[in-house]
């Protein structure tokens, strides 16, 4: 036990376990295109444009090729014959080439140096297998990072999603975090197929968040790295955006779970002259609220997971609510779980849990327990 807790958790899953499945239906189909996309932190994934083929219930187009060193262990062409199946029955996911069916003017597959989606030249990251544009500011990372920050993990903006992102930064709107508080009905009304009313609903729906938890907020840096559970860790942690800002290497590395490349890696984000500009006009525009001791702990100690949608609730209110009364939350059910909150239609964690005598209970149920 004292291993697993030394290991922790990721933000899906404990780091001292492993997952045993049913083996996933496969398929053979046949590679079309290999294309690439930069995240918000200028990381590139390649992506395997398929011809569609019908797995496990839905049609598959695309699947991720991962990184460089997956491309040359699978030896992957453009024009190959490819086994593919779904990754925990999700994720499309190419298994293997069968060269046999490969045309003989076929071509190993070149990496590129430039992409033009980073405007420019890209690189390897020290000592792991990504690669990221060399310039940080393109605009794919751009609008990718606007729609992380107005996510639901972040600052949860409703009716902002990718698609109205774009359609702000192509029309020169938003270019920075800040940037979304500062629309105006006027700015909105010039954009295609956006009517007044339209326009209202998604001012408001700004407005709303112009408050916002230091988890929160972290989470919408896109600082390399940190995730949701990175980021309470830290909120809860150094309890205001100030300390954070001026912790150094060693204060990060005393955090569970918070490592070397970790720490190194917020500790320069905060220390770059941009991003400290970033921070101070998006703080101009909205109010971290402060972190209080709760005064309800009633679920402190117990560890809850969540599968299926609950009537009245969302997920991340929910988790919210298990945060704020002491409660921890886990991705995955195992003995050390104490309750698992099941909505409908509720996955094979359910199941999981029955064997395991992990206790079920409803909304109505958890909403008794933390009352």
């Amino acid at each position: 036990r004292a291993d697993q807790i030394k290991l922790g958790y990721t933000g899906k899953a404990p780091r001292f376990a492993i997952a045993f499945k049913f083996p996933a239906e496969q398929a053979t189909t046949i590679i079309e295109e290999i294309i690439f996309q930069v995240g918000r932190t200028g990381v590139i994934t390649p992506v395997a444009c398929l011809k569609p083929v019908l797995i496990a219930g839905s049609t598959v187009s695309r699947a991720t090729l991962h990184n460089e060193d997956e491309i040359k262990r699978l030896d992957v062409r453009v024009g190959d014959t490819v086994i593919i199946q779904k990754a925990g029955d999700i994720i499309p996911d190419i298994v293997s080439v069968l060269p046999e069916f490969r045309s003989k003017q076929s071509r190993p597959f070149v990496w590129p140096k430039t992409l033009a989606e980073c405007g420019g030249p890209i690189e390897r990251v020290p000592g792991q297998v990504a690669w990221r544009c060399v310039g940080r500011d393109s605009f794919a990372q751009q609008k990718r990072r606007l729609a992380y920050f107005a996510s639901k993990s972040a600052f949860d903006i409703a009716g902002l999603g990718p698609k109205m992102i774009d359609l702000l930064f192509e029309n020169n709107l938003v270019a920075r975090f800040d940037d979304i508080f500062r629309l105006k009905k006027g700015d909105l009304l010039v954009l295609p197929r956006l009517a007044e009313k339209s326009a209202e609903k998604l001012l408001t729906a700004i407005d709303s968040r112009r408050q916002v938890s230091l988890a929160r907020f972290i989470t919408a840096l896109s600082i390399d790295n940190v995730g949701e559970e990175t980021a309470i860790d830290l909120a809860e942690h150094f309890l205001t955006l100030a300390k954070l800002r001026q912790a150094t290497i060693s204060d990060l590395e005393t955090l569970s779970g918070v490592g070397t490349v970790l720490a190194q890696s917020i500790y320069h984000w905060f220390r770059n002259s941009a991003n400290q500009t970033l921070v101070d006009r998006l703080l101009d525009q909205v109010t971290i609220l402060k972190i209080t001791s709760p005064a309800n702990l009633k679920l402190k100690g117990q560890t809850f997971v969540l599968t299926g949608t609950l009537p009245i609730l969302s997920r991340e209110e929910a988790k919210t609510l298990i945060r704020q009364a002491g409660g921890e939350i886990s991705s995955t059910v195992s003995a050390k779980t104490n309750f698992l909150l099941a909505g409908l239609e509720p996955g094979s964690k359910y199941q999981t849990a029955q064997k395991l005598g992990v206790k079920i209970i409803d909304e109505k149920a958890f909403r008794r327990l933390i009352a």
